[in-house]
């Protein structure tokens, strides 16, 4: 995984919940924080800062990979050229993930395992795909697609349906409201 990725993360903990709090869990999990944007690190070692912070504040775990998933979206969107114009809406921007996106992201960094987009239909309001990642954070997807559908400024409903019990496998359904 990307150290954008640990990058933002931290941001977010330290911008929500206080340094103390960002330094509490990286001294739980004997991690220094020191992520660099293009560096790859182990994806294990997010889900345990993630892990720590629900225990010390009480937030589910679920609940800090969407808030995550959603104020990430827009760094991961400035970070990736030529986005801006390929896309006029949340469902467009959705497909153009695998389609653009994750090939670019592959040619950039030819060790990273993006998870995968499956489309199992589309129309003009309503969009399904099922979602596969061996890292199991569905809900950091929930999230950025809660973050894409906001910076489209549209308003849908988003549906996940486990496909499997680790949730490596989700279904989701979003439709126009």
């Amino acid at each position: 995984m990307k150290g954008i990725i640990f990058a933002e993360f931290l941001e977010l903990v330290e911008d929500s919940f206080g340094l103390e709090i960002c330094q509490r869990i990286l001294d739980e999990n004997q991690n220094d924080g020191v992520y660099t944007s293009v560096g790859t690190y182990d994806h294990n070692d997010l889900i345990k800062l993630i892990v720590s912070l629900s225990k010390i504040t009480g937030v589910p775990i679920e609940d800090l990979q969407e808030i995550y998933g959603k104020s990430v979206f827009i760094t991961l969107f400035n970070s990736m050229p030529g986005l801006e114009g390929k896309s006029d809406s949340t469902f467009d921007f959705i497909k153009s993930v695998e389609e653009y996106i994750h090939i670019e992201v592959k040619k950039l960094y030819q060790n990273a395992n993006p998870p995968t987009f499956n489309f199992i239909s589309a129309t003009e309001s309503q969009l399904v795909m099922d979602y596969v990642s061996a890292r199991c954070m569905s809900h950091v997807c929930l999230g950025l697609i809660q973050g894409c559908a906001e910076h489209f400024n549209e308003e849908v409903e988003i549906v996940m349906e486990p496909l499997v019990k680790d949730s490596s496998e989700v279904r989701f359904t979003i439709t126009h409201v």
